[in-house]
């Protein structure tokens, strides 16, 4: 692995960005398109470290994280030591809190390279900060052993409540000096044809108060804003006979020619709906993703590492077959110029794993807002995702009401002991 260093010299009027956990540069595309510039890259992946340098080939490179020192990490981005940072950005690899798999959180590797990246935060002190990851960090236990100092952040006796890492997060990077709202945002509000759903911190070292994001669009035009995007909008002029794809496998296809845009397996008769699924048909559960063609007339859902898998289906609306790389780039709002190394499956996780780039732009607008001093409301009873209790007042006051239960509990059961 061949690390480089920045020769990128920003201009005057860019915030610069040092991005980790970096992949495909979704978020950078956003950030650069608000006015920031990226000087630092963070990545392992052989592939994404190759779409990085084929698109931005002067640009500082590194890779493990956990290998680098501050000084470092500021060497390779082509600053120096006293030089001020204004900003880092970065998506720790999410599949340690994800619903899916066995979810080891913060005993997981990937985990732990979470808490490096705060580590860094807190070494390097950027004037703000921004974390990107999956819902389950919400309700993400913590579950790797707390030093004594670290019990300011989580006393111990909290480590195995839900969303626990999240309030050990929360403490330790108040406790750093900074302010920070976090949220659980769907890009669609944002302008992204896709339904996606991420939590976003969001810190700041020079504001007392940080808003939410602010949404562009709403799901019925509510607040004045535009309806969200659609399908058709991002994709309906791609040419299918141009496009890169994997392809369903033939017995899959003999389904999907049954199937119109908008449906899925529930619009088949059910004789076909217990021969296509076979056992899957008596499993729990929406089963959504099976044998599904997209709607051209509302967003796509989240875009998955691959197409094709029978329980994520992404099918075309028409044409028979997954979507395309290309129409992936189009959902996740890359340009068409830029460039997706490595094999098709490679391809498909790098984008499917980005950071749309309306969210990355928006990110990049509030956090220009807030170095201008300028700190809006948030939209009041704006919906910012499906789920409840996900903002980050409502989620401190659940967790602090059922650590107050927990403590309660464990008090009368030891008294318990002595009656």
């Amino acid at each position: 692995m061949q690390d480089q260093k920045s020769t990128i010299k920003p201009k005057k009027k860019n915030f610069n960005v040092l991005s980790f956990f970096s992949g495909a540069m979704g978020l950078d595309i956003g950030l650069h398109k608000a006015g920031f510039e990226t000087l630092l890259t963070c990545e392992i992946d052989k592939a994404s470290r190759q779409t990085i340098l084929a698109n931005n080939p002067e640009i500082g490179l590194i890779g493990d994280i956990r290998f680098y020192t501050t000084e470092e990490i500021l060497e390779y981005a082509g600053l120096k030591s006293k030089e001020e940072v204004d900003l880092i950005v970065g998506g720790p690899p999410c599949q340690a809190f994800s619903s899916a798999g066995k979810r080891m959180g913060l005993a997981d590797d990937r985990g732990n390279v979470f808490l490096k990246f705060i580590e860094v935060i807190e070494n390097i002190n950027p004037k703000f900060a921004v974390i990107e990851n999956v819902r389950g960090l919400l309700s993400a236990a913590y579950d790797i052993d707390l030093k004594p100092e670290e019990e300011e952040f989580l006393p111990f006796e909290l480590k195995e409540l839900k969303g626990a890492t999240m309030f050990y997060v929360y403490n330790r990077l108040r406790a750093a000096g900074y302010q920070l709202s976090f949220n659980l945002y769907n890009s669609a509000n944002y302008g992204t044809p896709q339904v996606r759903e991420r939590v976003i911190i969001i810190c700041s070292r020079v504001n007392e108060k940080v808003p939410y994001l602010k949404p562009t669009h709403a799901q019925n035009g509510d607040f004045g804003l535009p309806e969200w995007n659609t399908l058709k909008r991002a994709i309906g002029n791609l040419n299918g006979s141009n496009t890169e794809f994997i392809k369903f496998p033939e017995k899959r296809l003999k389904y999907y020619r049954m199937l119109k845009a908008g449906q899925n397996w529930r619009d088949l008769s059910e004789e076909i709906q217990k021969e296509a699924l076979g056992k899957s048909y008596h499993l729990g559960g929406g089963k959504t993703g099976f044998f599904r063609r997209l709607d051209w007339d509302k967003p796509s859902p989240t875009l998955v590492t691959h197409p094709a898998m029978p329980a994520t289906d992404l099918g075309h609306p028409e044409e028979d077959r997954p979507l395309s790389v290309q129409e992936y780039k189009r959902i996740q709002e890359f340009p068409d110029s830029w460039e997706i190394k490595g094999s098709i499956v490679n391809k498909y996780k790098q984008i499917g794993n980005a950071v749309p780039v309306s969210v990355g732009e928006a990110i990049g607008r509030l956090i220009l807002e807030l170095e201008k001093g300028k700190v809006s409301e948030n939209l009041p009873n704006f919906k910012y995702s499906r789920y409840l209790k996900t903002a980050d007042q409502e989620f401190i006051q659940d967790f602090l009401s059922r650590s107050r239960k927990l403590i309660e509990e464990k008090e009368v059961n030891q008294l318990s002991l002595f009656s």
